[in-house]
């Protein structure tokens, strides 16, 4: 596991850790893998909320209704129509379950400790959800712990726009 403490943010040294990695207008970022519960292709955002919200509609899986954060909205990337690459990953969090709209899935990272370095100028508390930069090869991933980004501690995180609990 990673340790989210207020000093540091690191990977556990001593396992190895994976990550499912996606795309966000052009960056690509990697959340936990042990919170993704199944991924699906986005066939179409219906929203309900007024423009600029990143609570993009909701979805339902085996029987759960959901809501859908459209992360392309909320991490201030262009949020459109989806395209055939457009995905949802499905999350299993501990305190809800919840869809997020991704660009696209680029697949399951596997990382060490030492392939993850401190976000450079990521002291604030704005960045209190980023665990670090990982370079897997020549990828560049931005390590997000996606619990503290939907936490209600977290939530004004993203642009001050996020307000998911």
């Amino acid at each position: 596991m990673y340790n989210t403490t207020s000093d540091s943010v690191s990977i556990d040294s001593t396992t190895a850790m994976q990550f499912l990695s996606f795309t966000l207008g052009g960056l690509e970022y990697a959340i936990d893998f042990a919170k993704v519960h199944e991924l699906r292709v986005l066939k179409a955002l219906e929203r309900f909320a007024s423009s600029g919200e990143i609570i993009g509609g909701v979805a339902v899986s085996r029987g759960v209704i959901m809501p859908l954060v459209d992360m392309r909205a909320a991490f201030g990337t262009v949020s459109g129509t989806p395209d055939p690459m457009t995905d949802v990953i499905i999350l299993k969090l501990s305190s809800c379950v919840m869809g997020m709209v991704v660009d696209g899935v680029t697949g399951v990272v596997t990382l060490q400790a030492d392939q993850v370095a401190p976000m450079p100028g990521a002291e604030g508390v704005d960045a209190g959800y980023l665990i670090g930069i990982a370079h897997a090869g020549q990828r560049r991933l931005i390590l997000v712990d996606i619990d503290r980004l939907m936490s209600v501690q977290g939530a004004g995180a993203v642009n001050g726009t996020l307000q998911v609990a």
